[in-house]
């Protein structure tokens, strides 16, 4: 003890380690105070989404996979202040839109014809407005047979200033894609209208799905989304996020599973649901052709069978790989009969021209185009927006 007095500073820190001894006691036994171990289990509808499995309705192929049909929870009561939401962004007009996501193609296209016109309506003024197309990619018969037009044209209606030959060059362009209907069949009977839609892996087909399906829930239709891609590694779960951002139900089997069973439980699921429209998904694998047109060629039979013959086969195409995506449609439109063209991602392409190859060279209608990453920028294709949007700025 005599020790201790002697060194103040030692028993201070006695001192100090036996206070948080027993704070340190304290703390241990109010958390086992706190910690009840007899506590009940979270609440299962904690879940992002519960499964409700289906009666399988028959077995298609020799497939005999389980089937699941996902929907999203029921949502709790919510408090009503939580329910506020803040004011919406403001949103572009279908003009605006066009306009806006059109630019690369624009500042190739567009602003190229003021400049070469502008000193006068010369054969090299001809000559680079050739070459101002087919970097659009209009395609070469395609630009050909323009600047003759325009040429012809110009020289009858005394055109001479680089306005006129952008407004007969507008023209020719819309007369390019002509007035056919764009619109998206709907069944005319009782039972859910059949959106299939077929594209090469890569193109946006699912992200397509996705946005359609959020156009006609937001149209107060209820949606079924079907996974018949069974063979891309994750392409369900994909689907499904869209799903729940949507509100849509999912049908969707083991991955493998013919895709041929899943459009059929999926239109048996749309039916049963009295649900108004069934959008199936499908494979989009080039390596070989043969095993591609089989497999598209059997999910469209087991969903006439099941439906009649299908309001929409949508061919979906990335607008960024040009003609090279006008080949790879053709090994579609040998599999099924294709009822129009899904034009992706013509916003980040400077090749917009593409929309007149294809509706040339397919001999199919563009009936919808991607303008945007967002939920919302899957617009109708309007040829005069289209065409404005080119030469807005002029």
């Amino acid at each position: 003890m005599e020790f201790l007095f002697e060194s103040p500073e030692l028993l201070i820190a006695l001192v100090v380690g036996a206070a948080g001894l027993v704070g340190g006691v304290g703390l241990a036994r109010r958390r086992s105070d706190e910690t009840d171990t007899t506590a009940p289990p979270q609440d299962a509808t904690d879940v992002a989404t519960r499964e409700m499995s289906i009666e399988e309705i028959r077995e298609v192929s020799g497939d005999t996979g389980s089937t699941d049909v996902l929907d999203l929870p029921e949502v709790p009561d919510t408090p009503a202040e939580l329910l506020e939401e803040p004011p919406p962004a403001p949103t572009l007009t279908p003009r605006e839109r066009f306009r806006q996501r059109l630019s690369r193609t624009r500042n190739v296209l567009g602003a190229s014809v003021a400049d070469l016109f502008g000193r006068g309506i010369t054969d090299e003024a001809w000559d680079g407005l050739e070459e101002a197309l087919i970097s659009a990619d209009v395609g070469v018969t395609a630009t050909l047979e323009i600047v003759e037009d325009l040429k012809r044209r110009s020289r009858e209606e005394g055109v001479v200033t680089a306005e006129g030959v952008v407004a007969l060059l507008k023209q020719e362009l819309r007369d390019a894609l002509g007035s056919t209907d764009r619109s998206l069949g709907r069944a005319d009977d009782e039972g859910p209208t059949v959106w299939l839609v077929t594209g090469v892996n890569g193109t946006g087909k699912t992200t397509t799905i996705g946005k359609l399906a959020a156009v006609e829930q937001r149209e107060q239709r209820q949606v079924v989304l079907a996974a018949a891609d069974t063979f891309r590694a994750a392409a369900a779960e994909q689907l499904g996020i869209w799903a729940e951002r949507t509100g849509a139900a999912l049908v969707r089997k083991d991955e493998g599973a013919d895709p041929a069973s899943v459009a059929f439980e999926g239109y048996a699921a749309a039916n049963e649901r009295e649900a108004d429209l069934l959008i199936v998904d499908t494979a989009g694998r080039l390596h070989n052709k043969r095993e591609l047109m089989d497999e598209l060629g059997k999910v469209k039979r087991v969903l006439e069978k099941q439906a009649g013959p299908l309001e929409e086969t949508l061919l979906v195409l990335d607008a960024t790989t040009g003609q090279n995506g006008i080949s790879q449609a053709r090994a579609f439109l040998e599999a099924v009969e294709v009822t129009g063209i899904a034009l992706t991602k013509l916003d980040g392409s400077s090749k917009g021209g593409i929309v007149v190859a294809v509706q040339r060279e397919l001999g199919l209608p563009v009936k919808l185009v991607g303008l945007g990453e967002e939920i919302d920028d899957l617009a109708p294709f309007d040829p005069d927006l289209f065409v404005d949007g080119l030469f807005e700025q002029l």
